[in-house]
């Protein structure tokens, strides 16, 4: 029997390394029936582990101060035992690159290439938002281009005018992405080309006679100036990704500064859709690497002791600190994967009580199936209200509080019956909505030909109005790349009132 184990005791070897991949392999594609990317799998050091998160990850990047100050950081955190390093981080690129720290055992090598070589590659490949908003063929050559540009900026217009344009456009990338435009999958190799094509098409093409065009009816009756409508229908207003529109439409913008925009926007455009599946990455993967592993022991790949450390990294992972113990949130690991195991249940061994919830899943005899499908087809938010489960609200001591900043107490107002259940549940899925948690700013005018100032609203509910030193700083950033006057005004979305009124000019 020993003569079957993959490995025994904690030190490896890169042969030991390339027959658990095999083994790993085997059972993903043909067990679980994942599909994934090509795999690329790097062995690094710690100190390579910390210079991986300065740069989100990503194995190419541009120089800037941010990095540097990033990787102080961490590194005094960790070396004062403040904080510790990830087992592995994974890049979403094709081929899928998963980095293995050094110092890992071999059940943890084997851990980590269930984990993100095969969980979260085939996340990135099969979920539709990824689908739709990136194209891993290309970030890393995109990459190198983007390193290779500034570095060449820097050369000929000095590190410092460098670092203006991105300081200004990295305190706004949260604002330079598209939301709510469809399928934008961002085309990295072909989008240098065609947005020098399209400025020398603009530049060619313009003709005076567009202010001529008739009003539509809508328009016509707003008692709007024609002159103000025309510029606003030439420049695309309103618009919602303001790095976009300044890269586009800044007065004072050398070629050289729009492509840096350029740059920061698109690469905040691919790591748009991350925030929003959290929860189902995480949960996805440690669900692959507690099946794979157990599949693992199972066969007879690993022994009991290998085993044992698996499950006990897993405990670890999935720990979910109790709200007295100053835990403000659902550790993802801990809930996606606890949901992704009650969905597996619910298919194969389901309750009376599952069979009234999800009556479409409840022992239909395909967990696989049905976890590949969600996989697919859901983000955070929606995964959460389609599949929380009663049992797992149980499981997690789940109540809903009511703060009344009149009253001296909180009142617990659901709890773990039917009404309750699904107010928990669109409660807690209303947390993951990106709308709850992401500013709405947009453009909505700008005087080309008079004072040049720049006109911005905040549309929001509950009067909840931005920080004062948010605003301001994000106001000082666009007045800085805009170069004239920026105007943002704070307004209420359902009576229309103004809340309030902030102006910046650059210094």
């Amino acid at each position: 029997m020993t003569e079957d184990l993959l490995y025994s005791g904690t030190d490896w070897n890169f042969q030991i390394i390339r027959n658990c991949y095999d083994a790993i392999e085997e059972i993903a594609e043909k067990e679980l029936g994942l599909d994934v990317f090509s795999n690329r799998i790097e062995i690094i050091t710690s100190e390579q582990m910390l210079d991986v998160y300065t740069s989100s990850g990503m194995p190419l990047g541009y120089r800037h101060w941010s990095y540097g100050k990033r990787f102080v950081s961490h590194e005094n955190a960790y070396r004062k035992g403040l904080m510790g390093l990830a087992y592995e981080v994974v890049i979403n690129s094709d081929p899928c690159i998963s980095y293995l720290m050094e110092e890992n055992t071999a059940t943890m090598q084997a851990l980590v290439i269930a984990h993100a070589a095969f969980g979260h590659n085939h996340f990135f490949k099969n979920n539709r938002l990824f689908q739709e908003w990136t194209e891993p063929s290309q970030i890393l050559n995109y990459l190198e281009f983007a390193r290779g540009y500034i570095a060449r900026c820097e050369e000929i217009h000095g590190v410092r005018a460098v670092e203006r344009v991105l300081d200004a456009a990295h305190a706004l990338q949260g604002q330079g992405v598209h939301r709510h435009s469809g399928t934008r999958r961002v085309d990295l190799r072909a989008e240098q080309e065609r947005a020098r094509e399209r400025r020398a098409w603009e530049d060619q093409s313009y003709n005076d006679l567009w202010r001529t065009l008739p009003l539509s009816a809508e328009e016509s009756s707003g008692g709007t100036n024609p002159a103000d409508l025309s510029a606003r229908r030439q420049l695309g207003l309103p618009e919602e990704n303001i790095l976009y529109f300044l890269e586009k439409h800044g007065p004072r913008l050398a070629s050289w500064e729009r492509e840096i925009i350029r740059i920061v926007r698109l690469i905040a455009q691919y790591f748009h859709p991350q925030p929003q599946l959290k929860l189902m990455n995480e949960g996805c993967a440690t669900w692959v690497h507690d099946e794979i592993m157990s599949c693992l022991h199972k066969k007879g790949k690993i022994d009991d002791a290998a085993f044992m450390e698996a499950l006990h990294s897993t405990s670890n992972v999935i720990n979910q600190p109790g709200f007295d113990q100053g835990s403000a949130s659902f550790n993802p690991y801990a809930l996606g994967f606890a949901i992704m195991k009650d969905i597996a249940r619910i298919a194969t061994a389901p309750s009376e009580e599952d069979r009234l919830w999800f009556p479409d899943i409840a022992g239909n005899n395909q967990p696989l199936e049905t976890l590949r499908h969600a996989w697919a087809e859901y983000r955070d938010e929606s995964f959460i209200r389609q599949f929380l489960s009663p049992k797992v609200i149980r499981d997690f001591r789940m109540f809903r509080l009511e703060d009344d900043a009149a009253q001296s107490y909180f009142l617990v107002d659901a709890i773990h019956d039917d009404a309750g259940y699904r107010d928990i549940r669109r409660v807690l899925a209303d947390s993951y909505d990106p709308s709850n948690w992401s500013v709405g700013l947009e453009i909505v005018h700008a005087d080309m030909q008079g004072s040049r100032t720049l006109h911005l609203e905040h549309r929001t509910s509950s009067g909840r109005l931005l920080h004062d030193k948010d605003a301001a700083l994000t106001l000082s950033a666009l007045a800085d790349l805009w170069g004239y006057q920026v105007s943002l005004k704070e307004v209420d979305m359902e009576s229309g009132a103004t809340l309030g009124l902030r102006e910046s000019s650059p210094e």
